[in-house]
């Protein structure tokens, strides 16, 4: 096809660029996910990569760019599943903080914002399998 429009992403290069990127955020995560589940606590490097890497793919879904190709909506489901499980098992080893209901506060409002995290890429991805 080439190039469909003037965009820096209307072209298969970049569809295909796009791809091998997405390709990279979806295996970081599935390796977090099949490894030791520690390393996915909050505290550790993959307990707070992989929100990252689950945002990023967020981002390039909703802007609907070519080449974004997402993991099945059941896949995400059994990240959700697993992460919170940790994030659940874990938080509580964590010192909240300064003040204990300080962090009770922000353990709460991180867990909400991994859920919707969580939520909107099923969501993405179960608009892509559609």
């Amino acid at each position: 096809m080439g190039r469909w429009g003037v965009g820096n992403f209307d072209e298969d290069t970049a569809a295909d660029h796009v791809s091998g990127i997405v390709a990279r955020l979806v295996g970081e995560v599935e390796r977090a996910m099949a490894g030791d589940p520690e390393e996915l606590e909050p505290d550790e490097y993959w307990g707070v990569a992989v929100p990252c890497d689950l945002e990023l793919l967020c981002l390039l879904a909703e802007q609907r760019i070519v080449g974004v190709q997402l993991p099945a909506a059941d896949t995400v489901r059994s990240w959700k599943r697993a992460y919170l499980a940790v994030w659940d098992g874990s938080i509580d080893e964590l010192d909240p903080g300064p003040e204990f209901e300080a962090g009770r506060q922000f353990e709460a409002g991180r867990r909400a914002v991994l859920v919707a995290t969580f939520d909107r890429l099923i969501g993405l991805a179960a608009r892509d399998q559609a």
